[in-house]
């Protein structure tokens, strides 16, 4: 695969990531349009760093932004959790009640 071809992959796959995000109400969706972001950011990293530098620093970071992927993850599936237990629901519209 080229450069560009890899490029047009993480672009399709920002994209639907952006698209899903703006989209849905269900916050569990929302945290996977997030999570389709972060992998189209690592799809440029790794092309970048394999066409452009040869060097390994793209799949190091790519490393480093799973990592904080899988620990946003976690965190947003315990405020989730709340959330349900205190609503019932994990409509994003319903999280302005949790403020009182």
């Amino acid at each position: 695969m080229t450069l560009d071809k890899l490029l047009v992959i993480g672009a399709a796959l920002f994209c639907c990531g952006l698209y899903t995000i703006l989209t849905r109400r269900n916050a569990v969706a929302v945290l996977m349009g997030v999570e389709l972001v972060l992998n189209a950011a690592n799809i440029n990293f790794v092309a970048f760093s394999h066409y452009v530098s040869q060097l390994i620093g793209g799949q190091i970071f790519a490393v480093f932004v799973i990592v904080l992927a899988a620990a946003e993850a976690a965190v947003a599936l315990a405020i989730f959790l709340r959330m349900f237990a205190t609503t019932g629901t994990v409509e994003v519209d319903m999280a302005d009640h949790l403020k009182g």
